[in-house]
């Protein structure tokens, strides 16, 4: 107590204008405050002698000075305007940032974790925003009309193969990522830049962390499972280290809160990751990420198909990924990048009924993605830059049913070019083009892209995009039929927004033309199709005192012609309605907080077998209602942050259907539902060397 000091002063911008709401801490400790109406600001300081005092405010550039906290000094401090953030026009069509600092952030890494209902998922989370669908019975992330696998995962620059863990009948597989091992987010819903390719619909690009600020060591416990991992940095602060383990089994929870099918395996979850972080000269960074999963699982249900028997699936899935990237700025305004990255993905599946007459099936499935990318950048000027390089991609797919093999090899290559103009600070052309060729389909494409924007104010803009995009087939296709072409979509957007430290309204109209879709029976890229919409989104962290709350909507209007439909309808991943409202309460003297999570969306088609021809898709399940409810509380126990954790995924228990599974005769059908209808967890995290107490208020 005798060693506590009282830290107190103003806040002011280069005019000597009081800044509000502005957060001052002492950082690596939990005693910090938020500016008043005048720019004042009064703490109690714990820590004794010389610390770090920080002041950050969304449009200014944060600030870090060195001050005795025994000092009774009034401190007077002065922010400047961050010119690049705040008022310089940026291409923003189709795209959603998520990261601490960019100025078009909608959500941040603490955001992640702490929405209701999204289980500490970045797909889950991403489900909030317009443009995304609730498919909540298959894995991946469905985006405009379009499937989980025309969204693709980008880490640091390097395509991620398997982003999801492999999944089951009707049990979707969530990501494999923490969403703290990553400082950006940028979640583009369309119209993105020509340096990645093979996404026909969207890409979820994920930027990893420098360098961090301490060394730090973790522990979890929660219902289903254990973490631990440390977080080490050398003394020069140059290099650094992480080595994360976890372990989930979710066995003991299923034999407490039965699930609709039986377990007879697991699920259990056995992973480990690793990174390297090497900051090499004053500007160059050496970057190494690595994980290792292996999942088992399997369940038991009764069978449709032949009614009193049971059928069996089980699931050993063993998958690697590693990531290797360099950066560095060679002079005279010129960068460079650099990236290798190697994935494999292996699952063994077995399926079986207890009819004795009916054999079993065993099913392999093997890829492998080697990747190699660098690219130049030329700034032009104070804003402008040119940015062009090239990758390769060796993949490989193998698959066996029993003793029937089959399997492909493909080499890819791709180059691209895209330059950001500004004509006027307010206003930018994002202009560009990639060339792609894939060994498999023996063709190339070019795909030409555009995007434009102008500044309506320092927080207002409008933008439109225009671009092409191709995609391989599917492996599952590509297997069986070598001679399928690049599927095609062409994407038109408008978008407007207007983007503050407390606010965020984002609008967008969006046109999606499909071509050359895969159909099957025979093979062809005869299919087509359109998405069309309007999409909404309103953030607000001012209106009530220590609330945030975001809500999101979208109208969808797409039809396709694909696979073995006979006809251009709705397709079963895609609701015409869906949205979203997330609203968090922070309680400061309780240091806990609350946080709710609603998402509709009307009902989805579905297959119904005995309907006739010209009805193909016609039904529509029930409409989807999920109320996530979650609870946060922190604390430290030993110098420990911990924080303790409590949610319940669709806590009202709203019953959800999917779809329906008919038998091949259609006498018989079932409901494609959750395995539980609510999920309740609960954990403690303990973080030492790193206090993320002050993130959370800095987040509020």
């Amino acid at each position: 107590m005798l060693a506590q000091g009282k830290i107190s002063g103003k806040v002011t911008d280069s005019k000597k204008h009081p800044l509000p709401g502005v957060n001052v801490f002492i950082k690596g400790s939990y005693d910090g405050a938020t500016t008043a109406a005048d720019g004042s600001f009064s703490f109690t300081a714990t820590a004794s002698g010389d610390q770090i005092l920080a002041a950050t405010l969304t449009g200014y550039q944060p600030l870090e000075l060195k001050i005795n906290t025994g000092s009774s000094e009034q401190l007077v401090i002065v922010l400047k305007s961050a010119v690049n953030a705040l008022r310089v026009v940026t291409i923003s069509a189709g795209s959603f940032e998520a990261s601490d600092s960019k100025k078009g952030t909608v959500l941040t890494p603490l955001d992640i974790v702490t929405t209701a209902g999204a289980g500490a998922d970045i797909a889950n989370a991403i489900k909030t925003l317009p443009g995304a669908q609730q498919t909540n019975d298959r894995e991946g992330l469905f985006v405009r009309g379009g499937t989980g696998y025309e969204t693709q995962t980008i880490i640091d620059g390097m395509l991620v193969r398997n982003p999801f863990f492999s999944s089951m009948p009707e049990i979707p597989g969530r990501g494999r990522f923490s969403p703290f091992l990553f400082k950006g987010t940028t979640f583009s819903s369309g119209g993105y830049s020509a340096q990645y390719g093979q996404g026909l619909s969207s890409a979820l690009i994920l930027e990893s962390t420098d360098l961090p600020d301490r060394s730090s060591s973790s522990v979890g416990v929660s219902v289903i499972g254990v973490n631990a991992g440390i977080d080490n940095l050398s003394k020069d602060k140059k290099t650094s280290y992480g080595i994360e383990a976890d372990y989930t089994n979710l066995s003991p929870y299923f034999n407490l809160i039965k699930p609709k099918q039986h377990p007879i395996l697991g699920p259990e979850i056995i992973g480990t990751s690793a990174n390297f972080r090497r900051k090499t000269s004053k500007t160059g960074m050496l970057k190494f990420y690595g994980y290792y999963n292996r999942s088992n699982m399997g369940f038991r249900s009764e069978s449709i198909e032949y009614p009193g028997a049971t059928e069996s699936f089980t699931l050993h899935n063993d998958n690697v990924y590693t990531n290797l990237t360099y950066k560095e700025s060679l002079g005279r305004n010129w960068r460079l990048y650099a990236g290798l990255s190697f994935s494999s993905n292996r699952d063994n599946i077995n399926t079986d009924t207890s009819v004795k007459s009916i054999p079993p099936a065993y099913i392999k499935s093997t890829s492998t993605l080697a990747q190699s990318r660098v690219m130049l950048t030329r700034d032009l000027g104070r804003f402008s830059a040119l940015r062009f390089g090239g990758e390769y991609q060796y993949a490989v797919e193998k698959s066996a049913l029993n003793s029937l093999n089959a399997g492909f090899v493909d080499n890819y290559s791709a180059a691209f070019a895209e330059t950001d103009i500004y004509f006027t600070p307010s206003f930018v052309g994002r202009f560009g083009g990639r060339a792609e060729y894939s060994s498999v389909l023996a063709r190339m494409n070019v795909a030409p892209r555009v995007s434009l924007a102008y500044k309506l104010s320092n927080f207002s803009q409008f933008s439109v995009a225009y671009g092409d995009y191709f995609q391989k087939p599917e492996p599952q296709y590509l297997r069986f039929a070598n001679s399928l072409d690049y599927m095609k979509a062409t994407h038109y957007i408008v978008s407007f927004q207007r983007v503050a430290s407390d606010y965020t309204f984002r609008t967008e109209l969006f046109y999606k033309k499909y071509a050359d879709l895969v159909k099957t029976n025979p093979y062809t890229n005869n299919g087509k199709g359109y998405a069309q919409g309007v999409e909404v989104f309103w953030r607000d962290r001012k209106t009530f005192k220590n609330v945030d709350y975001w809500v999101s909507y979208s109208y969808l209007d797409t039809k396709r012609d694909f696979l073995n439909y006979p006809m251009q309808v709705q397709p079963d991943f895609a609701a015409s309605h869906t949205a979203s409202v997330v609203y968090k309460h922070f309680f400061p003297k309780l240091s806990t907080s609350l946080g709710l999570t609603y998402s509709f969306a009307t009902g989805r088609p579905y297959f119904n077998p005995n309907q006739p021809a010209d009805k193909f898709m016609s039904d529509r399940t029930m409409t989807f209602n999920s109320l996530g409810v979650s609870a946060s509380y922190l604390t430290s126990i030993r110098k420990a942050f911990t924080i303790f954790v409590l949610s319940v995924g669709n806590a009202p228990g709203f019953k959800q259907v999917f779809g329906y599974r008919y038998s091949s005769d259609g006498m018989r059908r079932s409901e494609i539902t959750p395995s539980v209808p609510r999920f309740i967890y609960l954990g403690m995290f303990m973080n030492f060397g790193i206090d993320r107490r002050q993130d959370v208020i800095n987040n509020l």
